[in-house]
């Protein structure tokens, strides 16, 4: 896989010093966030404490963690273990012809990609290829691995529609901040069960993520949790399921799914967070939300705003009822 950097490296990080010359898309990071996209595996605290210390220099001068880099500084990172990287496999030629009808809107700055359901946004514990790394290889394929992607932000692998991919570390830094604004406006849509109530407008509730074992997370609605609220509006309900539009106005971990099971509509094909019961959907297997449109404006005030039409399970759901 090639590096989501263009860096120059010297000697095994594993065995000695490392030297990383900055490359063009690496321009005004802080060195703290450089440290960590290379130094997989080691501790955030760990990183800090090399800064601290001294034993991280740019051009052989000490930094402090905000210090900003620029193309051709040279970074010398001290003798440090890190994490051998998971080896990805080249995606399928079937994910790739996928992923490339998947663009949505492109340019100089971001992809935004209609992310298929079923794929992991990165590789992980059991997984030998995730889309941002498959997005990485098309683009080495096309002669142009020192491109810069990066997720800007995430969603679950079952989830299908809008994600933003960074071109550059900027845009990358510009995206998330707006996002811990709340100026990055998304909308859902899902196919829960029951008859969804017009009444309920708004579900805002705590949320708790637990370790319940290896690999495995579980959100739930709990006192100690972190604040979390969700908009919600009915498009058309029947008896046995409604398709209700979402805007999450926090970013918590699996907070729609929670949100509309705590509603008591959980969302069909939703194994983790429905209950298991009687009912003429259970036979649906497949997670039935869709991140529909994602809009936000840029630094030099155009406007984004970007629409994913509707996963082809869930239109096929829809038809059906």
């Amino acid at each position: 896989m090639p590096s989501n950097e263009n860096t120059a490296t010297v000697n095994d990080p594993n065995r000695g010093v490392q030297l990383l010359e900055v490359g063009a898309h690496s321009e005004a990071q802080r060195i703290d966030n450089f440290l960590m996209s290379h130094l997989k595996g080691v501790p955030k605290s760990r990183i800090y404490r090399l800064i601290r210390k001294g034993e991280v220099r740019i051009n052989k001068k000490r930094a402090k963690p905000d210090t900003k880099l620029h193309a051709g500084d040279m970074v010398r990172v001290p003798p440090i273990r890190v994490a051998q990287p998971s080896i990805a496999v080249a995606p399928s030629q079937g994910l790739v012809d996928l992923l490339s009808n998947a663009v949505l809107f492109e340019d100089e700055q971001m992809i935004v990609i209609n992310k298929p359901q079923g794929l992991a946004v990165h590789m992980g514990s059991g997984l030998q290829t995730g889309l941002i790394e498959a997005l990485r290889w098309i683009k080495k394929e096309q002669g142009r691995e020192e491109d810069f992607l990066e997720l800007a932000h995430r969603i679950d692998k079952d989830t299908t529609g809008c994600l933003v991919i960074a071109k550059t570390p900027l845009f990358l830094k510009y995206l998330q901040a707006e996002f811990k604004a709340r100026r990055v406006h998304k909308r859902y849509h899902a196919i829960v069960h029951g008859a969804w109530p017009e009444d309920i407008r708004e579900v805002n509730a705590p949320l708790l993520k637990r370790d319940i074992h290896e690999g495995e997370k579980i959100v739930t609605v709990d006192e100690s949790g972190k604040a979390s609220n969700t908009a919600f509006s009915l498009i058309k309900s029947t008896k046995a399921a409604s398709f209700i539009e979402a805007s999450p106005l926090t970013g918590r971990t699996h907070q729609i799914r929670v949100h509309c099971q705590y509603a008591g509509h959980p969302i069909v094909g939703d194994r983790k967070y429905t209950a298991l019961q009687p009912n003429s959907l259970t036979h649906v297997k497949t997670l039935c939300l869709h991140a529909a449109s994602i809009e936000f404006a840029l630094e030099d005030g155009r406007k984004i705003s970007v629409q994913a039409p509707l996963a082809e399970h869930m239109r096929q759901l829809l038809d059906s009822l």
